[in-house]
């Protein structure tokens, strides 16, 4: 196992809410294995958070359906959780306790105890344990082969409706997706026009698509982006009608894998390097060398729908009972957030 250089600097770093300036930072991928038992589930994920702080990752990728995987849409409705729940709030206090990012993808969120379906979550923490940025899957995974498969996402969650900015992390400015998200270039392309170095793919591909399409579609969306992609996956079985194909890994802008999961419950690490990036993307300049005056820009879209307002039931606390909703937030960044309101906001 990779140990990061940075892992004994981290011990005396300040818990400061400041992105380091640095060209270089360690991503940990990681690999679960999820159930209906949220409580385990939250339980095997410290394991991993704790394991690959320890070993020194500035940021650490847990896979989509991180926190449960439902026997049933009804069992799937009755476990999901708002924002405010306990299961992020865990969360919340592990990147606090263990000064790092994590990435939580896929978070089976309610807006609101009375909604009807759910939203498919993207959620980024902070080291110090706050929410900077959340993205609601836009393409939701629907396929029915009569006889013999039905899996219908939209039977129970609600799509996105928008693109996040680039988020400014430890380790580089990260683009979010999730799962089927993947299979969709136009998305990994609009980010990289928004700025992003970093395509993050948390996943629970089946195992007949997995075993075609996972590795070629990871590096295509590497190259084609010249991002670093990582990806965090589901793996084995987690009930009667349902297995993951795993392979979480990391894939560098040239399309090399080099960071990949082995088979169970783990983590890799990697090094993210700007700096390698940037020269393959001076090398290359293939972005310089479209030519959308022939197939169109799909960035005036991306641009629309790419703000950095959180969504309406996100909630800022600060001091002991002060809050602030997402429909009053202006500006948000990674360390700062802008708010209106009609009157003081008071205890």
């Amino acid at each position: 196992m990779l140990i990061a250089p940075n892992a004994i600097l981290k011990g005396i770093s300040s818990r400061l809410n400041l992105v380091t300036i640095r060209n270089m930072g360690w991503a940990a991928v990681c690999q679960m294995t999820s159930t209906h038992d949220l409580k385990e589930n939250v339980k095997q994920a410290e394991k991993l958070i704790n394991s690959a702080a320890g070993k020194g990752a500035d940021m650490i990728f847990l896979p989509e359906a991180f926190d449960f995987i439902g026997r049933n849409s009804k069992e799937t409705m009755d476990l999901a959780q708002t924002l405010q729940g306990d299961t992020i709030r865990g969360f919340q206090e592990m990147a606090s306790e263990n000064n790092v990012w994590l990435s939580l993808g896929g978070f089976h969120q309610k807006a609101s105890e009375e909604d009807t379906k759910i939203l498919n979550s993207h959620v980024i923490i902070t080291n110090c344990g706050d929410v900077a940025q959340t993205y609601h899957k836009t393409h939701l995974f629907d396929v029915e082969i009569p006889g013999k498969f039905r899996l219908k996402e939209s039977d129970y969650v609600n799509r996105g409706e928008k693109i996040c900015p680039p988020l400014d992390t430890p380790i580089g400015k990260l683009g979010l997706g999730i799962c089927y998200d993947l299979r969709f270039p136009e998305l990994n392309i609009s980010l990289r026009k928004l700025g992003a170095e970093i395509l993050t793919y948390p996943s629970a591909f089946t195992v007949p698509t997995g075993m075609a399409h996972w590795k070629p579609l990871l590096q295509a969306r590497a190259i084609e982006s010249q991002c670093y992609v990582i990806a965090a996956a589901q793996t084995g079985k987690h009930n009667e009608k349902r297995s993951s194909y795993g392979h979480a890994m990391i894939v560098d802008p040239w399309g090399t894998i080099i960071a990949e999961c082995r088979e169970g419950i783990n983590f890799a690490l990697a090094e993210i390097d700007l700096d390698y990036l940037n020269k393959i993307r001076r090398d290359m300049p293939v972005m310089e060398q479209r030519r959308p005056d022939l197939y169109g820009n799909i960035m005036n879209n991306a641009i629309r729908n790419a703000d950095s307002l959180p969504a309406d039931d996100w909630i800022f606390e600060f001091g002991p009972t002060a809050k602030v909703r997402g429909h009053s937030v202006v500006n948000k960044t990674g360390s700062s957030v802008l708010f209106v309101n009609k009157k003081p906001v008071v205890p």
